[in-house]
């Protein structure tokens, strides 16, 4: 039997690797988080190292990436400079990575702190016993019953960030009369103003899980979870905002409404997932399979408005620069913007009273207040269900292989809902840019079905489209552990399916707009493998390499999909290809890695939509052949100096730079016209901006023998650049301008923000009462020096002036000065 398992093991195995070398004509990719990844707490201090040595990851925790997840984060580092669909985060095996994005949002199980904190993770390319996984890794979340503790805790923190007050519990059973086990938690976390004014939110989350335990072969897991959360959200700005209000933190999302603060842009979403596992254990062999569904809503609430002045408070034309050549009016609006409050927050009342203003008659005969401003919400809903499966086989002492399948089905529906009519009765559904440019009142419907149909609160309108993405991808792995060296190769195959399926028939688009469109099909392949050299039983080598292909993202395969079908010309799989090598020492003294790396994504697609200046209209900007590359060094020191104190040291130094000169099409939103083709970016070694490329941490702890220990890191962020507006470096950009001009240098310059630094202090006592009863209390105080000057998001608008680069300056966010977290819990 064991030699049979053994076979069929090496027959997937063998199949994949076959598979992954088929030819295939394919697709691309497109783009705010890296999940962290750390490694269990378990130290390895065996000092045998005349016989079998043991593996590098069993149980060593990384102190590069703990300080890079949680002292870095706050400058948004990330690790190798990875964007997060490179993470796979799957949760018992299931992907859970947004199909349309590839982004994993950790939101959706946001306060289940206790309940989520079973993780088992892989490094970069080391091998994974649930997948195949990205080049970043995998952070698989183990949901069973029956691995938690008994014992229930209850939680409350205090904090000044985006929430003040958090209260959690969590209760588990652990495993009774050897049949059953559950565990429910549930939170809240609130702030009636966080960190920034006019922000609020209001979260809560809830967690169930059970197991039946059948036999020593079969046990049985249900799950479900869920994060209702609303919050309101800052805004990013220019720096000439900040500078009139002497805020960095100046956020234009709200004002007040009656006396209390009301902010436009409220973040609402809600989306579950219920999750079935079986566990399958026989001996040298088990198989998990697991399905989910996940379903729920998720939105954000904007302004929109018709025929009246724009509303946002930041809006360039309302800045003083946009009056320096008006002596009067520039110190006027610089009075404004210093000394009035209202004049730079969101006027809620002007709203209402253009609304209750505006009598006018709409076809049919009805007659009344036709809104001018409203509040919408653009809706990201879905319904998706997937399927896992995973078998591992211990063929014989040295061999492991592992197989597994993953499918998904996924239909996410993009729409826009009237969230209020701010005193008015309803809102025309028309594309107002489209009703400037054409005079055929058909061509300005957002649905020809129903031609100027009045909406109110809660219909649908603007947009109406489902995005159906398809995946099935199958792995296989083999794993080798030997005396002086462990190695492993691993092969995935997968096929990805998308189309659109358009709700409205949209005037401009008549023909492409409604129903199911073509589907796109793509077949993608990864190979990687690793090798581990043990010098001793402290001291390690490894190195790891692979090459994946990987399917576009559906938000960056077509042109304008809120509105119609036209599928990105040219579209082809990305190419992935990376490496590494690693000195390791885990010793009982000092552990430490030093990691050198290497990557290069080839062939990606970058697609965005804004307004552009010169063609005066809504444009979709697609750039084709993005190819970047990121080298760079970690290094991480963990030294326990005496049996209480300990200190640390952690470094990251990268290059991540654009390595080609991507193609850019750009087509007009409002019809089929494609306003240039075949246009050049020069942006070879353009650095990628918007996170800093270095960082490094030093750190001490002191661990008292009564149970108390306090701490602090002092941290540096440097060589971080400003994201760059591809547009800008062009040969069109540059037309009539020479080289001795100073908007040349402007046009062309990548900002280089200033480097900073922070520093984190942290202290913690615990109590046990009664040999059964414990108490926890830990405060931690970040950025305690309250630098207020580091920027962590920074970005040249898409939209500008190649004639007076200044009327639309880059826009910046800053890292929260000294902000605390205070944790009490007791537990029994």
């Amino acid at each position: 039997m064991r030699k049979i398992q053994g076979l069929a093991f090496l027959f997937l195995f063998a199949a994949t690797i076959a598979s992954g070398q088929t030819d295939t004509t394919t697709v691309a990719t497109g783009e705010e988080f890296v999940p962290v990844i750390t490694l269990s707490a378990t130290d390895f201090e065996s000092d045998d190292e005349a016989h079998n040595i043991s593996g590098l990851l069993q149980g060593s925790r990384d102190i590069f990436l703990s300080t890079a997840g949680y002292t870095f984060g706050a400058a948004r580092f990330r690790v190798r400079g990875y964007d997060s669909e490179n993470s796979s985060v799957l949760i018992n095996g299931l992907t859970v990575n947004d199909p349309e994005t590839g982004r994993a949002y950790y939101s959706t199980w946001g306060g289940l702190n206790d309940a989520m904190r079973n993780t088992v993770n892989s490094i970069g390319l080391a091998a994974s016993e649930y997948a195949f996984g990205g080049f970043a890794g995998v952070n698989n979340i183990e949901l069973r019953a029956s691995q938690y503790r008994p014992d229930t805790r209850i939680t409350y923190s205090s904090a000044n960030r985006n929430y003040r007050n958090r209260a959690m519990f969590i209760h588990s059973t652990g495993l009774v009369d050897d049949k059953w086990a559950m565990t429910i938690s549930g939170s809240k976390r609130w702030a009636n103003e966080g960190y920034v004014e006019g922000t609020f939110y209001d979260a809560y989350a809830y967690f169930f899980a059970a197991e039946r335990k059948f036999n020593d072969n079969h046990s049985l897991g249900f799950t479900v979870f869920g994060a209702p959360m609303r919050s309101g959200r800052s805004g990013l700005s220019v720096q000439e905002a900040y500078d009139l209000t002497g805020n960095q933190y100046y956020n234009p999302n709200w004002g007040y409404q009656n006396g209390e603060a009301r902010n436009a842009r409220v973040n609402n979403h809600h989306k579950p997932m219920i999750l079935l596992t079986h566990f399958g254990d026989f001996g040298n062999t088990t198989i998990n399979t697991s399905v989910a569904y996940s379903f729920g809503r998720g939105g954000n609430t904007a302004l929109n408005w018709y025929d009246a002045a724009d509303p946002r408070p930041d809006y360039y034309r309302y800045l003083p620069s946009y009056w320096e050549n008006d002596e009067y009016m520039f110190g006027y609006v610089t009075n404004l913007w210093q000394n009035d409050e209202e004049h730079r927050q969101l006027d809620w009342h002007s709203f209402y009273n253009a609304n209750s203003k505006n009598m006018y008659g709409a076809p049919g005969g009805i007659v009344g207040n036709r809104s001018k401003y409203i509040l919408e919400e653009r809706r990201n809903d879905h319904n998706h269900w997937t399927l896992n499966s995973v078998a591992r086989n211990q063929l014989n002492s040295n061999i492991m292989l592992t197989g597994g399948l993953d499918v998904s089905i996924f239909k996410g529906s993009q729409f826009k809902v009237i969230n209020d009519l701010l005193g008015g009765d309803w809102w025309l559904d028309i594309d107002q840019f489209a009703e400037r440019d054409f005079a055929d009142e058909d061509l300005y419907q957002n649905d020809i079905r129903n031609p100027n149909r009045l909406v109110q609160v809660g219909d649908r309108f603007g947009y109406d489209f489902t995005a159906n993405i398809n995946k099935a991808a199958v792995f296989a792995q083999s794993e080798f552990n030997y005396a002086k060296v462990d190695f492993f190769v691993a092969a995935s195959l997968s096929n990805s399916q998308f189309w659109r399926t358009g709700n409205m028939q949209n005037g401009r688009f008549p023909e492409n707009s409604y129903g199911n469109s073509e589907k796109q099909s793509f077949y993608n392949y990864g190979v990687k493998g690793g090798l581990t050299y043990k010098i001793t039983g402290r001291h390690y080598i490894d190195f790891n390499a692979g090459y994946q292909t990987r399917a576009p993202y559906f938000r960056d395969s077509y042109i304008s999909s809120r509105v119609r079908d036209h599928v990105v010309d040219g579209l082809k799989s990305e190419q992935i290809l990376a490496t590494d090598l690693s000195y390791i020492v885990r010793a009982p003294i000092i552990k430490s890695r030093l990691t050198v790396y290497y990557s290069e994504n080839r062939d990606q697609t970058w697609n965005r939509s804004f307004y552009h200046e010169g063609y005066r209209t809504f444009i979709n900007y697609i750039m084709t052949d993005v190819d970047t590359r990121n080298v760079g060094a970690e290094l991480g020191v963990e030294i326990n100096v005496t049996p209480n104190w300990s200190v640390n040291a952690v470094g990251a130094w990268g290059h991540y730079t654009y390595n080609s000169r991507p193609n850019v099409t750009i087509a007009r939103d409002n019809d089929f016209e494609m306003l240039a083709e075949n246009r050049t970016v020069y942006f070879e070694n353009f650095l990628i901006g918007g996170f800093p490329q270095m960082a490094g941490s030093i750190g001490a702890r002191y661990n008292a023998p009564k149970y108390w220990f306090i701490g602090a890191n002092f941290n540096y962020f440097g060589k971080t650049y400003i994201d760059a507006n591809p547009d800008r470096r062009t040969e069109e950009a540059l037309d009539g301008l020479v080289e001795s001009d100073p908007q040349w240098d402007q046009m062309l310059d990548q900002q280089k923000m200033n480097d900073g630094y922070t520093l984190d202090v942290f202290v913690g006592k615990s109590w046990r009462i009664a040999r059964k009863y414990f108490i926890r209390a830990n405060l931690s105080v970040s950025n305690a020096l309250n630098n207020k000057e580091l920027t962590v998001i920074a970005f040249e608008q898409l939209r500008y002036d190649n004639r007076d680069i200044e009327r639309f300056p880059p826009k910046y966010a800053y890292m929260y000065g000294a902000n605390y977290f205070l944790n009490l819990s007791f537990s029994f």
